[in-house]
């Protein structure tokens, strides 16, 4: 792989917001990792209700958790295991409430506070981007 390769590649990674990617070419491995530039977005989200001045349609309330990186969006364990959660389930602070798989690492997601989830925002085996919505969470 030469020098014209790799910047390519590292454009790639720019353009999609990735922070690793490995090129496996012949008998040899090339990984380039990048430090995630910082954002003010945070991993959770809190909605109030409002009510919009020129409709009856009312926001739901409740926090929203947001995924904290690009990956795919698993709701259980392993294929043919229970999910995590389901809606309508009250769950803990520090309860799991996903996996978001990035890079091949296995990241839990779990509940920042206590409550009852009343919205799940992905399929299982979707592909997830930083700050999508994963679940609503509310009391």
């Amino acid at each position: 792989m030469n020098e014209n390769d790799i910047r390519k590649y590292a454009g790639l990674m720019s353009e999609l917001g990735l922070t690793g990617l490995e090129i496996k070419e012949d008998n040899r491995v090339v990984r380039l990792e990048r430090m995630a530039a910082p954002s003010a977005a945070p991993a959770l989200q809190t909605v109030s209700a409002a009510v919009s001045e020129n409709s009856n349609v009312v926001a739901p309330s409740g926090e929203m958790v947001l995924s904290p990186m690009v990956g795919v969006f698993y709701a259980a364990p392993a294929e043919n295991a229970d999910p995590f959660v389901h809606v309508g389930e009250r769950v803990q602070k520090g309860q799991t409430l996903c996996i978001v798989e990035a890079m091949k690492l296995m990241n839990e997601i779990t509940a920042e506070t206590d409550g009852v989830i009343h919205e799940i925002c992905v399929s299982n085996g979707q592909v997830v981007e930083y700050g999508t919505p994963l679940f609503r969470i509310g009391g």
